[in-house]
Formats: C-alpha cells, sequence, structure tokens
C-alpha cells in the first residue's frame, strides 16, 4: 500500500543495490493546486490513484459513503484500455504510450469501486486489462512485463477476488499467481524459513521481506486487503501458522508459513516490525506492522495480531498524522480486521481523521460490528516493486508507506 509500497521500494532498491535516503512526498507549491476530490494534500505523482483507493475502500469498510466526487474522480482516472496510472493529472486528455501504468494502482481501484459498488464497467476493464499483461509465470510486475513480484501479484489476486474472479484459474502459459508466490516463498529452514522475498536478486536468491511476506500471506489466500474479523481464510482451509514451517506445496501452506515468520518478527520487538534500510538506523515500522495484523488475521492469528494492533494504537498517531490518507486507512484495515474500533483508536478516531484529508463524506457511517469491549481492550493490554520509484529523487514518507498487503508501498520508471 502506499504505505506499504515505499517498503518494497527500497527493497527493490537494495536488490539492485543502489538504496536511497526516505524522504517526505513532496508538498504542493502554493501555486500548485490538486483535484478537490482527492485525498490528502501532497504531489500525488506517484501515489494518487492509490492513497484514493485506499481511503475510499476504508471509509466504505466502516461504512461511510465517500463524497460523490471523489468516486468519480478515482473511476475518472482509467485509460481507455481499462489500466491505471498512478496519477493523470488531465483524465481527458488521453492516455498514450508514454503514460506509465501501474497494475497496483489499477489492482486498488478495482478493490475500492468493486466495494463502492456501481462500477462495472469500470472494474471489468480493469481486470481485463490486468490479465492482458499477466507475466509467464503467472505472477505480475508493479508495471506491465516487469519481473513479477510478491507484494504486485498479491495486490492483482486481491482485484481478481474482489471482482469475482477465480484467481486460480486466471493463467498465462499454464502458471497462475498461486505458482509465481511460490516461488518467492523461502524454503524452510533457517531464520527466514517461510517468508516471502519481494522478488530474486541479481543471483536469483531469495531473502526475505516482511512487506513482501504480509502481501504474500494475502495474496496467497486468495484475499483483498478488506479482512473481515470472524471470516478468517486460514480457519476454513485449516492451515494454521503456530504448526511452523513446512514444505509449501500449496499456497495455504505459503500462507501458513509466512505468517509465522511474522509472528516471529513481531513477538521480536514488542509486536512490531523494525525497519532495515541500508545506511539509516532501524526504527519502527508502522505501515508494515499494519499490513501484518491484517495478514495474520486472515489467516486466524488473532492472538498476535491483536497485541500487535494493542501496539500501533499506542504509537502510530504521529506517523499517521505526517503520513497522510493511506496510513490512516491502512490502519482502519488492520483495526477492522482484528474487531478493533477505528473510532476509538488509542484514542484517536482514524475515520474522522481520514474524512479530515479529503472532501467531506456523504454519511457518517457506524460503528456497529468494528468495536471490540472495551473490557476486551483491557485484557489485550491496550493498546494488498526491476522496480523503481521516484528512486534517487525522494521516497513517500516513512518507513513502511508502503501492503497489501503492502506494503507497499515502485517501479515508475525503468
Amino acid at each position: 500500500m502506499n504505505v506499504r509500497r515505499s517498503a518494497a521500494v527500497l527493497a527493490a532498491v537494495a536488490v539492485i543495490g543502489a538504496a536511497a535516503p526516505a524522504a517526505a512526498a513532496p508538498s504542493p507549491s502554493p501555486s500548485q493546486a490538486f483535484p478537490s476530490a482527492l485525498y490528502g494534500g501532497t504531489d500525488p505523482k506517484y501515489d494518487g490513484v492509490w492513497r484514493q483507493s485506499l481511503a475510499l475502500l476504508a471509509q466504505d469498510t466502516v461504512g461511510v459513503k465517500p463524497a460523490a466526487k471523489s468516486v468519480q474522480w478515482l473511476a475518472r482516472q482509467q485509460c481507455a484500455d481499462g489500466s491505471f496510472a498512478s496519477y493523470r493529472p488531465d483524465p481527458t486528455t488521453a492516455c498514450d504510450a508514454k503514460t506509465l501504468r501501474d497494475t497496483n494502482a489499477t489492482s486498488a481501484a478495482v478493490q475500492a469501486l468493486t466495494a463502492l459498488g456501481g462500477h462495472d464497467d469500470v472494474t471489468g476493464k480493469a481486470v481485463g486489462w490486468l490479465k492482458s499483461v499477466q507475466n509467464t509465470d503467472g505472477g505480475w510486475g508493479y508495471s506491465p512485463g516487469g519481473a513479477s513480484d510478491t507484494n504486485s501479484t498479491s495486490v492483482v489476486i486481491g482485484a481478481l477476488a474482489a471482482a469475482g474472479e477465480k484467481p486460480g484459474r486466471v493463467e498465462k502459459d499454464g502458471k497462475s499467481p498461486y505458482d509465481a508466490l511460490l516461488k518467492l516463498a523461502l524454503p524452510c529452514g533457517g531464520d527466514d524459513g517461510g517468508a516471502f522475498a519481494f522478488q530474486p536478486d541479481k543471483k536469483g536468491e531469495l531473502a526475505a521481506n516482511a512487506d513482501a511476506t504480509a502481501a504474500g500471506v494475502l495474496g496467497a489466500l486468495g484475499q483483498g486487503m478488506v479482512v473481515k474479523p470472524g471470516e478468517t481464510a486460514g480457519e476454513k482451509s485449516g492451515e494454521k501458522s503456530g504448526a511452523g514451517c513446512a514444505k509449501a506445496g500449496t499456497p495455504e501452506q505459503a500462507a501458513a508459513n509466512g505468517a509465522a515468520y511474522l509472528t516471529t518478527a513481531l513477538a521480536k520487538d514488542d509486536g512490531h516490525l523494525m525497519s532495515a534500510l541500508a545506511g539509516a538506523e532501524p526504527q519502527p515500522d508502522y505501515g508494515n506492522t499494519a499490513d501484518a495484523v491484517v495478514a495474520l488475521a486472515a489467516l486466524g492469528e488473532t492472538a498476535q495480531a491483536e497485541k500487535s494492533v494493542r501496539w500501533l494504537e499506542k504509537n502510530s498517531a504521529s506517523w499517521a498524522a505526517q503520513s497522510g490518507p493511506a496510513a490512516y486507512a491502512q490502519l482502519i484495515l488492520a483495526a477492522h480486521a482484528t474487531g478493533t474500533n477505528p473510532r476509538d483508536f488509542g484514542g484517536a478516531d482514524l475515520v474522522k481523521q481520514l474524512g479530515a484529508t479529503g472532501p467531506a463524506p456523504q454519511t457518517a457511517g457506524k460503528t456497529a460490528g468494528t468495536t471490540k469491549s472495551s473490557e476486551k481492550k483491557e485484557e489485550s493490554g491496550s493498546d494488498f516493486f526491476g522496480v523503481w520509484w521516484y528512486v534517487g529523487v525522494c521516497l513517500v514518507a516513512g518507513i513502511g508507506i508502503g501492503f497489501l498487503f503492502t506494503g507497499r508501498k515502485k517501479q515508475q520508471q525503468l
């Protein structure tokens, strides 16, 4: 997710041997005006569709009906061939060969517009485009034709599932998205066994990546960004990460292995993930922690998911305020996946804070179905990409501004 995608970008940069320091996304100059329908106040060039999609999806998840113009803006970002770019400042101008189409933005838009309803023509064309750019290994890269990576493949799986497709039946040369994910999963054995890599490095080696693992767990389960509490794919399939790492002959087992890796990684640092950027001091990775919560909840690993969401309740406020709508959306989706009330998230109303970054919604929504009792909170201890994305210039603010998941969380130019 934008909030996951930066971590994926940094992982990709590390693969090619040139890590750039994270920097805040450029703020608009006084003379620079962005669409009033858009969520967030920073330059949308590299994440406009992504953050808009997450904002709308999160609002819909908690029963908020977004402003009509914000939904229309997203739908109108689509190119005639069904794809979405990261941002089109003038959607009346036709997309051409220079338009950098983006599988992640396209997939996020599909998930948001499908959830909102009434956009079957848009989502149908988008799914058709995604199928047309599937790689021969069954996966997807950030840009069409790019090498498959875990994050992109997983967010496309989520889009296919949301649109009513069966991802396992979407094949290219006899290979499905699940075949691609299985090749990106590290085998059991060693400290990182069961994790997912973002992509193989130049030597074809796989390196564990927590952001890619969170995305890979959801993708392997055939899940999108929204995980409903109490409806866990892992419990239905019989796979649980508590059993430890086992040979991943199925996507479900690969998901269980990935969840076991995430559980261990989260437990090492008081319930959250840490960044691992070359040349920088390790720091908490809020976005990827939120993605990991969603992934664990999807598999039914509620104990660690709840511990981690309690940590986010206590510590994520400053990060979310700095990072903007995609960050608030990620926290809302993590809260939703664990049955936590997003309107009382460590004392903060995430729904209100997200709404304040864009146009006023049509309805305020309800908290029913998303709230855990205060007693439960006390018991718990209160508390979705070859890749370049703004490489060498700046990366979206914050570690983990990345899912899905995420995270996001890529290859804008090569």
